[in-house]
């Protein structure tokens, strides 16, 4: 009898951590899915008027932070030197940074500021920063605008950018970023998530007048701005740091769709795995940094940057679709009735999904993507996972080192 009774309570133990973590997980998967399809619905809504021509031409510097990009930055390069706009009013500075020595030598013959500096650890905020602090003095500028090593811009690029900022009236704008290479089944999935991102994120954020979210390149400040705010960058995640400064200050941040700037995209499953985790470990980050000004914002009316916080602590994407993916799966052969709400949430993320897909994107490819879209996503989700915990470890470790020195 005795014996009875104890199996009786595990059972019933085991059941209360099913429903338990059945609980807490769809509780945020449930927000994260809800605010996809707001923002999804919102962007059908967004329209922009013609853009102006600027009444006058503002002065550029465009920095380019090129760590071992040494296949891509003088394709980069040369596609800023073969701008429509004037060539007296930007320069250009790249910051080579452990790249190979033909590669400096063949961007030293281009009429570009090269920067080689020596970084025990390499960063993009530090590539910046030694930009900025090596600029010379008695040039001024109006507009800086951030490329990684891979990008393309067009030959219109800067006088369609010199318009767009005009426009703006404010100290940051987005640029729309478009994949460059579809060549892969892992390319093409990354395509279509940076465009369900750029309709979330950027677009439908726009439409109701709350401020995008900024991309890491493609990027275009106001150089004074700018020029103060990069030396505060800390981490890796530097867009994240000077998109919290933005939104402390209230300034807005706009997204243009007009001009493009062309990114390669991941090509192996692998790559984008580490960059997804790179991106949660940016997020957590970002979270634990500014989670505390959250009842500022609110008592100061900041909607941006509340909207921001409350982002960063959804689940980021990649791990929500895996989560659902595999509640989906294993819940049915446990306990049917907890599965239906999941499939009635994966249905509303793929519907909320369509809407922010461009239609351009839905070819031929699709269906075999489509299928090959679960299994990359169950391995970035164990890859962010473990990224996270070692994260996770090594916070832990500075906080017992700081409760030590302390006593």
């Amino acid at each position: 009898m005795h014996e009875d009774s104890c199996i009786f309570i595990t059972e019933m133990n085991n059941w209360w951590i099913l429903y338990i973590t059945d609980g807490f997980l769809f509780f945020f998967v449930a927000l994260t899915v809800l605010y996809m399809l707001v923002f999804s619905f919102t962007a059908l809504f967004s329209r922009r008027s013609e853009v102006p021509k600027a009444k006058k031409l503002n002065r550029f510097i465009i920095i380019i932070p090129s760590y071992k990009k040494d296949n891509t930055i003088l394709q980069t390069v040369n596609s800023v030197l073969g701008q429509t706009y004037p060539q007296r009013m930007f320069d250009i500075v790249v910051v080579s940074d452990h790249q190979k020595e033909m590669t400096n030598m063949r961007l030293a013959q281009l009429p570009i500021t090269l920067l080689t500096p020596d970084f025990e650890e390499s960063s993009k905020a530090k590539s910046m920063q030694y930009a900025i602090l090596n600029l010379p003095q008695f040039k001024i500028y109006d507009f800086v605008l951030v490329l990684d090593a891979d990008n393309i811009i067009e030959p219109e690029f800067l006088e369609i950018a010199n318009n767009d900022f005009e426009l703006a009236g404010t100290k940051a704008i987005q640029i729309h970023r478009v994949s460059r290479n579809r060549d892969t089944s892992v390319a093409r999935l990354d395509t279509i998530f940076e465009e369900i991102n750029n309709t979330i994120f950027r677009r439908g954020h726009n439409a109701i007048g709350l401020s995008a979210s900024l991309n890491g390149s493609g990027m275009i400040y106001d150089f004074e701005w700018f020029k103060t705010h990069i030396m505060k960058a800390r981490t890796t995640g530097e867009d994240k740091e000077l998109e919290a400064m933005l939104l402390r200050e209230g300034v807005f941040i706009d997204y243009f769709e007009n001009i493009h700037v062309y990114d390669e995209k991941t090509r192996s499953t692998k790559e984008f795995n580490s960059q997804r985790g790179r991106w949660a470990a940016t997020q957590l980050h970002a979270l634990v940094s500014n989670i505390r000004y959250l009842p500022w914002a609110l008592l100061h009316r900041h909607y941006d940057y509340v909207d921001k916080i409350l982002q960063w602590m959804l689940i980021p994407r990649t791990i929500m679709m895996g989560i659902i993916v595999v509640m989906g799966v294993l819940l049915p052969f446990i306990y049917f009735s907890l599965v239906i709400k999941w499939w009635v949430a994966a249905a509303i993320l793929l519907f909320a999904y369509s809407l922010a897909t461009p239609d351009h994107l839905v070819d031929k490819n699709w269906d075999k993507d489509f299928l090959y879209a679960p299994i990359l996503i169950l391995w970035g989700l164990y890859n962010i996972l473990r990224v996270l915990f070692t994260e996770t470890l090594s916070r832990l470790k500075m906080l017992k080192n700081f409760i030590k020195k302390s006593r």
